[in-house]
């Protein structure tokens, strides 16, 4: 089982090592794929992922998660991520994606029409590159399945573990990895976060775009 996680600059670290933290314990190799062999930045600049092999060198990956990242803004015309996405998809088991990776798939051609989720600030880009996105943590149409903001990663990859291997195996690498969240607040949605704290991520957003 080839597990392809395509890496850029400036992509989310969590978007990547979540799902990663769950799909290489299912027996399969788990490839970081670049443009180019060598390090990665994340998005804010204090994280560097090696990724192992260049685009070219993984043509057919099985599975392919694809992670967001304030990076894939400038990604989204026609590029080499955009253009070898395409062509994974054609003939992978599951095409994934976590956060905004989900536009990266939309640029791609992927989303087309297809219900899918990414980050809760990113829904209208997503509608304006032609998928429907809709409210909900982990999506799964077909062999696409879309996961929305970050920490949502590890939901999808556990999700596609019990779909590739079955529920006792997706429940025992949860077991494993301790996935048992109970978080401070109940603010990890904005429609559950205060209206003063959503206007705070949406303000430091702007200044990030």
């Amino acid at each position: 089982m080839e597990i392809a996680i395509p890496i850029y600059d400036r992509f989310a670290a969590l978007d990547a090592i979540g799902p990663y933290e769950v799909l290489s314990r299912i027996g399969g190799r788990v490839t970081f794929v670049a443009e180019t062999p060598g390090p990665v930045q994340t998005d804010t600049g204090m994280l560097t992922v090696m990724a192992e092999a260049a685009f070219a060198d993984l043509p057919r990956p099985d599975v392919l998660v694809v992670p967001g990242g304030l990076g894939n803004r400038e990604l989204l015309e026609e590029s080499g991520l955009v253009g070898w996405i395409r062509s994974a998809h054609e003939t992978t088991i599951w095409t994934t994606s976590v956060c905004t990776g989900s536009l990266l798939l939309a640029a791609a051609g992927v989303l087309d029409g297809v219900e899918a989720t990414t980050h809760w600030l990113a829904r209208d880009e997503l509608r304006e590159l032609g998928a429907v996105p809709v409210e909900e943590r982990v999506v799964e149409r077909g062999k696409v399945i879309t996961a929305a903001g970050v920490s949502a990663g590890i939901d999808m990859a556990l999700t596609l573990v019990a779909r590739m291997s079955g529920d006792d195996l997706a429940q025992a690498i949860q077991l494993g990895i301790e996935y048992d969240p109970e978080p401070p607040f109940e603010g990890g949605s904005p429609r559950k976060a205060p209206d003063h704290v959503v206007e705070l991520v949406k303000a430091a957003a702007a200044q990030l775009a």
